[in-house]
């Protein structure tokens, strides 16, 4: 139990440093979260215009998902793996440090799918590529990444993570429900669309 709460614990610390925030306002691009949505994510990164340091929050957050994956695994088999991972996606969306307002979690559940099975990223990459390639929505596209990653990784037999997968992508819909209400609406902003 000790060892389970130390992977948690590592986790939600990964996950929610606000990389978004701090490569922002050390690209000169300010305080991301008084523009735009005033998400932390890259998306709203991009909002300021700035390409490079929107790639660059990507990346981040995609990493910090990856990394807790990895070292938990490493350390402390699957199921530290498992629970780093869900701790690091749910640090990015609540961090301690910001007053639990972080961000959506798309791109942290991208690392954590890599980092729980490569087959399961990989499938979240072209899902969330070719969603918003046809849409230009971002959220859209995220929310499929999810939701094909758990698909991907049970197809490939690993039901314990397509659960976690599935679990985790429900609350990315939820941590989109604003977005959803635009997209009904035909309101959502589409990607590169400045604040």
């Amino acid at each position: 139990m000790m060892d389970l709460l130390l992977w948690l614990l590592l986790g939600y610390l990964l996950g929610s440093i606000p990389f978004g925030l701090i490569v922002a306002k050390l690209g000169g691009a300010g305080d991301i979260r008084s523009i735009g949505s005033g998400n932390i994510g890259s998306t709203n990164v991009l909002r300021t215009g700035r390409k490079g340091l929107a790639a660059a929050t990507l990346l981040l957050d995609v990493g910090k998902g990856f990394l807790a994956v990895w070292l938990a695994t490493a350390l402390g088999g699957p199921a530290a793996g498992l629970a780093a991972g869900a701790a690091a996606f749910f640090g990015h969306c609540y961090p301690l440090w910001l007053g639990f307002k972080g961000g959506k979690g798309v791109a942290t559940l991208l690392g954590v799918s890599l980092g729980l099975l490569p087959l399961a990223g990989l499938a979240f990459s072209v899902a969330w590529l070719t969603v918003a390639a046809i849409t230009r929505t971002s959220s859209l596209g995220g929310m499929a990444g999810g939701f094909a990653a758990a698909v991907a990784a049970a197809a490939a037999g690993s039901f314990a993570v397509a659960a976690a997968l599935l679990g985790l992508s429900l609350w990315v819909v939820w941590t989109h429900r604003e977005n959803v209400a635009r997209l009904k609406a035909g309101t959502e902003p589409k990607i590169g669309q400045k604040a």
